[in-house]
């Protein structure tokens, strides 16, 4: 248990920051304070401290402290695996996800490429708009490899499809690739999504692996233009931190 603490201490801050209770700029207690507090050494505060840096929920300035960075609403990360339902937790604003299609439907020659399999290989394909304060602003369409993930429900397709993944099913999800551009609408697109005449959406590719590097999933993200920011946090590695 004594090893977690450092998971418990950036539980903590980083549902304090998500939440707003603690504002962008806010000083965080001292590596002293914290590990008084979570009666720990200083060590294992460093190691809950830096991964709150890592995933740029603070800055570190030494000998200053470490300071809360603005992680902004009603936006994408590029890197990293977040479920809808996990990035929806952060939002605080009334959303719902209203799911069109879960079907078990042969690859076809587009996906088959997508997913490198036969284009006669079963697939999920599931589509899913999330609406977020009355309007329909993404479209996700899903296609899962059947032989991967047997079956699946509406009622799982509308909650997390992710958690079912990884609770129900024990799969082990690892990494994905993602390509992001500004593509034309399509005739789903209007159908599925309150564009309010927009001609363009932002299209957000993604290839999911699981930890034995297998390609399982391939999504399409699509995204009204005016409602997100896609965003990455980057940080300086220099020969010295090596």
């Amino acid at each position: 248990m004594i090893n977690n603490i450092f998971l418990t201490l950036y539980k903590d801050y980083t549902e304090q920051i998500d939440a707003g209770t603690l504002e962008p700029g806010s000083k965080l207690p001292s590596e002293n304070e914290l590990a008084e507090t979570y009666q720990t050494s200083r060590e294992t505060v460093r190691k809950g401290l830096n991964m709150l840096a890592q995933n740029g929920y603070i800055n570190k300035v030494k000998g200053k402290g470490s300071f809360v960075l603005d992680k902004g609403r009603m936006k994408f990360p590029i890197s990293g695996l977040v479920s809808y339902k996990e990035l929806a937790a952060r939002l605080d604003k009334p959303n719902r996800t209203l799911v069109y299609i879960t079907e078990r439907i042969p690859a076809g020659n587009d996906i088959a490429k997508e997913l490198r399999v036969r284009s006669d290989q079963p697939v999920w394909k599931i589509v899913r708009a999330r609406e977020i304060e009355g309007e329909r602003v993404i479209l996700d369409i899903d296609y899962l490899l059947a032989e991967v993930v047997a079956d699946i429900s509406k009622d799982i397709a509308a909650d997390s499809i992710y958690q079912y993944l990884e609770q129900e099913l024990h799969l082990k999800i690892s990494y994905a690739e993602k390509v992001i551009c500004v593509e034309r609408a399509t005739e789903i697109d209007h159908q599925y999504m309150d564009l309010r005449g927009d001609t363009h959406v932002v299209v957000v590719r993604g290839y999911v692996h699981l930890e034995d590097t297998t390609l399982f999933q391939y999504t399409e993200s699509r995204h009204r233009l005016d409602k997100f920011q896609f965003v990455d946090f980057a940080r300086r590695i220099t020969m010295s931190d090596i």
